[in-house]
């Protein structure tokens, strides 16, 4: 019975995350900076690089400290590996983006409200917008984390 259950929930997992699978393709960022690190980048599919953009939800401001927190990033990991690996893989292309380098495109406030605020974001933000259109409209679903939650998994993926 709690196979059968396993497998229900995963399946409305990939169901939801866009139903298919994309085939694996590198990402397609590219982060270019000169010495005054250019903070907006076109890349070749059309989504903007855009470090400054802190996209929309309740996080306004959030700075990483030096030193990776290890217990908030295995929190996180295992969040992660819950919910996020049906669209996300780490190293490459799926359903979803590739998660490795992520701060090297994306604010953490950007990360945060997207883990948070999906709906908002993908309704407001232009970087959202320009994900959901290259990813053919496979839409994130909120999963309802609460703050601590979504800052586990932002952390964890520093490690990445």
């Amino acid at each position: 019975m709690k196979k059968a259950i396993l497998f229900l929930a995963l399946g409305a997992f990939i169901v939801g995350c866009g139903g298919k699978k994309e085939e694996k393709k590198d990402d397609g960022f590219e982060v270019s900076r000169t010495k005054k690190e250019e903070k907006k980048v076109e890349t070749s599919e059309g989504v903007p690089v855009d470090l400054n953009n802190k996209g929309v939800g309740p996080i306004k401001d959030l700075k990483f400290p030096d030193e990776i927190n290890e217990e908030m990033a295995a929190r996180g990991e295992a969040k992660f590996n819950t919910i996020c690996i049906a669209c996300h893989m780490v190293d490459q292309r799926m359903i979803g983006p590739a998660m490795a380098g992520v701060y090297e495109r994306r604010s953490p406030e950007w990360v945060m409200n997207m883990i948070l605020n999906p709906d908002g974001m993908l309704k407001e933000d232009p970087i959202a917008k320009a994900l959901l259109k290259e990813y053919n409209n496979a839409i994130m679903l909120n999963q309802n984390l609460t703050e601590d939650e979504a800052r586990d998994i932002a952390e964890y993926l520093r490690k990445l």
